[in-house]
């Protein structure tokens, strides 16, 4: 359901989130095939400096949005010094209005190792107000193999540290399903984590993506693709993940994220339920008024906004320009701009919202579409109904434990014939 907000003044306004990619990390992890990499102080410096002037460039463009969350991801935006996570904050609330009618979710990814007590109450200070921290793993050789730079007891130190300064909600990521991890480890990861009690955990299963080390050793032509999970290995694992985390008062509320009561990640849910949002950075994706595009992915060329226009003239460019909406590109960094087609949108509505535990909304769709969905797909959901894939009740159309193991069979059901789907960040996470 599309969101709106009202303002001070009583005015009736749309929903947005941002998010802001930081695409520096201490060490790049055999797995990442995340837009990110290390970089000296100077390199730093020149980014947010261009990341200052692309957030300026919305000034006075963005009267009909308020925003309700912000993600700042990466990359690991905690190894960059906090001085840099205060200004970009100052810099978004300098433009953009936040939701006034509920608290705005703020969150940082961190990754353990590269945070103190200093950057955390800076953190506080700036606003942020959710913590997302980058584990993966509570078995330290399992840390090691993945490449990362921390131990399990740094990470809970951190984590105890946070809880110190009064962050309360906290969510922790963590990858299963690693070439030789037994099912056994995850388990203790899953049982060690969930007695820290934090608010959010979100359980990925780990992809081996192209272009990474990882896809050389474990990809099809891998020398060690034999050590990769079978299949039913992967559903055990998906199936203990459920009833762990639900034995320990966490509701699964998408395929791969549990909360607690009244913890649902609220920028996240921008993806699944179609909502805008508006990426800020380096290669950021975003998705406004049924556009899809991203930021440039070459950093020499995002890097270029600093010498095309100075402070000044990009104010001036931002109050004066005749478009003056958030599709305008003043810098010419946007790339892959794909208005989506009724038929990608209804695609992508089915897609995104049977990843929901809660499923898709049939009033929702007629709302959005005005056709129903059985118009649509009355004969995909009676068949997928009759295999025990999904679950019909009511308004709501969702899939069921042996649905969500075979879940991309399911959904490649709900294909409208002669289009292919769009790719929607946050669905899948390899950090």
């Amino acid at each position: 359901m599309r969101e709106k907000h009202q303002t001070d003044k009583g005015a009736w306004v749309k929903d947005l989130r941002l998010y802001v990619h930081v695409p520096f990390c201490v060490k790049k992890c055999d797995y990442c095939d995340f837009l990110s990499g290390p970089s000296d102080e100077k390199g730093i410096e020149d980014y947010f400096n261009a990341l200052y002037k692309e957030i300026r460039s919305y000034k006075s463009r963005t009267d009909e949005y308020v925003v309700s969350s912000i993600f700042i991801g990466g990359g690991t935006p905690s190894c960059v010094e906090s001085k840099y996570i205060s200004r970009t904050l100052m810099e978004l609330k300098n433009v953009f209005s936040l939701a006034a009618d509920i608290s705005p979710e703020i969150t940082i990814e961190v990754n353990p190792g590269t945070i103190d007590k200093e950057k955390l109450i800076e953190y506080k200070n700036a606003g942020i107000n959710r913590i997302s921290f980058g584990l993966q793993s509570a078995d330290d050789k399992e840390l090691r193999f993945l490449g990362r730079i921390h131990s399990y007891s740094e990470f809970e130190n951190n984590y105890l540290l946070a809880r110190e300064l009064g962050f309360d909600n906290i969510n922790i990521d963590l990858i299963s399903s690693l070439p030789g991890q037994s099912i056994k480890s995850w388990e203790n990861t899953l049982l060690t984590v969930a007695k820290l009690n934090p608010e959010h955990i979100s359980a990925y299963s780990l992809i081996i993506e192209e272009g990474t080390p990882f896809y050389d050793l474990y990809g099809p032509e891998g020398i060690y693709k034999d050590r990769l999970m079978s299949e039913e290995d992967d559903r055990i694992i998906y199936k203990m993940t459920k009833e762990i985390l639900s034995s320990c008062g966490y509701n699964r509320y998408e395929i791969s994220n549990y909360a607690k009561p009244g913890y649902i990640c609220r920028h996240n849910m921008a993806y699944w339920e179609g909502e805008s949002y508006l990426g800020i950075g380096l290669g950021s994706a975003s998705y406004i008024d049924h556009t899809r595009f991203n930021n440039t992915g070459s950093l020499i060329e995002y890097l270029n906004i600093n010498e095309l226009f100075g402070y000044k003239h990009n104010i001036i460019m931002s109050t004066n320009n005749e478009n003056t909406g958030l599709l305008h590109d003043f810098f010419g960094i946007r790339k892959n701009i794909e208005p989506l087609s009724i038929n990608q949108r209804i695609e992508e509505f089915m897609f995104l919202g049977l990843r929901k535990t809660d499923g898709a909304s049939k009033s929702d769709f007629y709302r959005r579409f005005n056709i129903t969905m059985d118009d649509i797909y009355y004969d995909v959901l009676r068949k997928s109904e009759k295999e025990g894939l999904v679950i019909i009740d009511g308004d709501m159309v969702r899939l069921t434990d042996y649905g969500i193991d075979v879940s991309n069979i399911v959904l490649a059901e709900f294909l409208v014939p002669g289009t292919v789907p769009g790719t929607v960040p946050g669905t899948e996470k390899n950090k």
